[in-house]
C-alpha cells in the first residue's frame, strides 16, 4: 500500500437522491453533495423513473463533491458505486409503464407490481428459492422481469440489457458488461456459491428465453464488489463527471450492502463482521448479518455467498418500510404541519425534531419509551419483509384518541419507532433460530443513529448498538471499494478495519425490559390480527 495521499469516490444512488462523497485513504470524509431524484408514482402504486435522469444526478454530485472538497481532481484514484436494488431496463422501444414516457425505464425497488408473479415463482418450489428465504419477493427483479414479458411483452423483447441500477451505473461509468456478484445473487437468483445461472429454474418460471441466451442480457459475467471494471472511467463519463479518464471504476454493491460493508468491519476485532448484524436504516430498513457457513432462515433473503464481505455468507433482512413508516405515521397526525413548521425553523427534519423532543422530556433516552404508553403501532406498511415474507401485511395503529397536540404526535413518534425496533427483534429471534447468533448491532442512515432511536434499539433487542464515525457509512462502503479497485487495499477485509472506526455505543438498559417485553408481546398480537384480517379481506 502507497503512503500517496489518494482521494475515494463514493456514490449512493438511493431513493430520492443521488450523493457523492470525497473520502482519504483512512475514510474520513472530506466532502459530499446530493441532487434530487425525481420519482413518477402512478395511480396505481407503480413507482418509476429515469436512468438518464438518474446518470445526470450521479454526475452532477460528483462534480460538486470534488469541486467542495477542494483536492487535484488527478489524485482521484477510485470511483465506487452503490444504488437500490432497483430495474433498468436498457434498448427497450419503450419505457417500463405509459407509452408517452419513454424515458421510464426503471421500476423502482419499492414497486410491487410482480406481486402475482412472485407467488406464482413461490408455488413452483424451485430449489433455488432456498437461497432466497424460501420466498421471492416482488422487490427483487425476476418477477419484476416476468411482470414486464407478460404485460409488456414489446418491451421486454427489445431491450438490450436489464441491470440491477448498480451495476447501470458501473456500465455506463466504465461500458463494463460485468455485473456485480452482490447484486445478481441477491436480487436475481444468481447462484454464487455454484458460479452459476440455474437455467432450469428460469424455463420453469416462464423465463427460458433469458437461459436460451446464456443470460447475455442479465449477467454475462458476474464478479466480486471491488473488481476493477474495464479500463476505468471512459472519456465520455470522465467529462461528464469532472475527472480523469482511466480513473478506476469497482464493480459495486447495493445500498444496504454497502452500508454493512461500512460499518461491521469497524471494531477492528478478527471476527467482527460476523459477530455484528449491520443495521440499515433509510427509507426502508435492511439487516445484513455474516457467517462463515450458510444457515437458511425462512422468510429471510439467503444464504447468499460473497454477496457483502468476500468469503462469507450473508442472511439480509429488514423492513420494507422504515424511514418511509415514520414519515407517513406522522403525517397522519392533526400536529404533523406545526411540528414540520417548527422543525424547519430549526433547520432539521421532522423526524429527527420529533426524537429531539422525545429525548427533551426524560432524563435518560431510556424513559422515553414510556411517552407511548397506551400507544401500539406495527408500522408494516408495504408488507414485511422478514422474517415473515408477507407482502400482504399492512399497518396497524392502536391506542389513539383525540388528542392532537404536540406532544401526542412525539408519543406516536416513539410508539413507531419502538415497532421498528420489534419488528428487528422478530429478525433476530427468526435468525438465532436457526443458528445465527450476533453480540452487537452496527446501525446506519439518518434517522437510526439518533440516541434515542439507539437507545431504543438497544432496549427492545438486548444488544449493544455500535455507531460509527462516519456520518455517511453508505457512501464510505463504496469508497472502500474504489479503494480496493485502485488497489490502495488489497482487499476489502483490509479496507474496512482501516477505513472505519466505532464513535459511540448505546448499552441495553435492563430495568426496562420488563416494559418493552410486555410492549412486544402487543406487537406481535397486533400483527397477527392484522395478518388474519389480510387473509379474510383475500377471500
Amino acid at each position: 500500500m502507497s503512503d500517496t495521499m489518494q482521494y475515494f469516490l463514493g456514490v449512493d444512488v438511493g431513493t430520492g437522491s443521488a450523493r457523492a462523497g470525497v473520502f482519504d485513504n483512512r475514510g474520513h470524509l472530506i466532502s459530499s453533495a446530493k441532487t434530487a431524484l425525481e420519482m413518477h408514482r402512478s395511480d396505481t402504486g407503480h413507482f418509476e423513473q429515469s436512468s438518464a435522469q438518474v446518470w445526470r444526478s450521479v454526475c452532477a454530485s460528483v462534480r460538486e463533491a470534488v469541486a467542495r472538497a477542494e483536492v487535484d481532481p488527478d489524485l482521484i484514484a477510485g470511483i465506487g458505486f452503490d444504488a437500490t436494488c432497483s430495474l433498468v431496463v436498457q434498448g427497450a422501444t419503450s419505457g417500463v409503464g405509459d407509452p408517452n414516457h419513454p424515458e421510464r425505464d426503471i421500476i423502482v425497488w419499492s414497486d410491487h407490481r410482480a406481486r402475482t408473479q412472485a407467488e406464482r415463482i413461490n408455488a413452483s418450489g424451485h430449489s433455488v428459492l432456498d437461497y432466497v428465504g424460501g420466498t421471492i419477493s416482488p422487490e427483487m427483479q425476476t418477477p419484476k422481469l416476468l411482470w414486464l414479458r407478460e404485460n409488456l411483452p414489446e418491451v421486454y423483447s427489445s431491450a438490450a440489457h436489464f441491470f440491477d441500477l448498480t451495476d447501470f451505473l458501473t456500465w455506463k461509468a466504465s461500458g463494463a458488461l460485468e455485473r456485480s456478484i452482490c447484486t445478481v445473487t441477491c436480487k436475481w437468483t444468481y447462484l454464487a456459491h455454484e458460479d452459476r445461472w440455474d437455467a432450469g429454474f428460469f424455463h420453469s418460471i416462464g423465463l427460458g428465453d433469458l437461459a436460451d441466451q446464456e443470460f447475455a442480457r442479465i449477467g454475462p459475467r458476474v464478479v466480486p464488489a471491488g473488481t476493477s471494471l474495464g479500463n476505468g472511467l471512459t472519456p465520455q463519463a470522465a467529462a461528464e463527471m469532472g475527472l480523469r479518464a482511466g480513473v478506476a471504476v469497482a464493480a459495486g454493491l447495493i445500498d444496504a450492502h454497502a452500508g454493512g460493508l461500512g460499518t461491521v468491519g469497524a471494531s477492528g476485532a478478527p471476527d467482527a463482521a460476523c459477530q455484528t448484524m449491520a443495521y440499515v436504516f433509510g427509507t426502508s430498513s435492511c439487516t445484513m448479518t455474516s457467517s462463515t457457513v450458510a444457515h437458511f432462515v425462512p422468510g429471510v433473503w439467503g444464504p447468499y455467498r460473497s454477496a457483502m464481505v468476500p468469503g462469507l455468507w450473508l442472511n439480509e433482512g429488514g423492513q420494507s418500510a422504515a424511514g418511509a413508516a415514520l414519515d407517513q405515521l406522522t403525517a397522519s397526525h392533526p400536529a404533523s404541519a406545526k411540528a414540520a413548521q417548527l422543525a424547519a425553523e430549526c433547520g432539521i427534519g421532522l423526524t429527527q425534531w420529533l426524537a429531539d423532543q422525545a429525548l427533551n422530556k426524560v432524563g435518560h433516552p431510556s424513559e422515553a419509551v414510556g411517552l407511548a404508553h397506551g400507544l401500539h403501532v406495527v408500522p408494516e406498511y408495504l408488507g414485511n419483509r422478514a422474517p415473515f415474507a408477507d407482502p400482504k401485511r399492512r399497518a396497524v395503529v392502536a391506542g389513539l384518541g383525540l388528542q392532537q397536540g404536540i406532544d401526542s404526535l412525539v408519543a406516536l413518534y416513539v410508539a413507531g419507532l419502538c415497532g421498528l425496533a420489534y419488528g428487528l427483534r422478530q429478525i433476530l429471534q427468526a435468525q438465532a433460530g436457526q443458528g445465527i447468533t450476533v453480540r452487537a448491532l452496527s446501525v446506519s442512515g439518518g434517522a437510526g443513529t439518533h440516541p434515542l432511536s439507539c437507545q431504543v434499539l438497544a432496549d427492545a433487542t438486548g444488544l449493544p448498538v455500535e455507531v460509527t464515525e462516519s456520518t455517511e457509512p453508505v457512501l464510505l462502503g463504496s469508497a472502500m471499494l474504489a479503494a480496493v479497485a485502485s488497489g490502495r487495499y488489497g482487499a476489502l477485509t483490509d479496507a474496512m478495519p482501516n477505513m472505519s472506526r466505532v464513535a459511540r455505543r448505546a448499552t441495553p438498559n435492563s430495568s426496562y425490559a420488563a416494559q418493552h417485553q410486555q410492549r412486544f408481546d402487543a406487537f406481535t398480537e397486533l400483527q397477527n390480527v392484522a395478518a388474519r384480517l389480510a387473509t379474510i379481506e383475500s377471500h
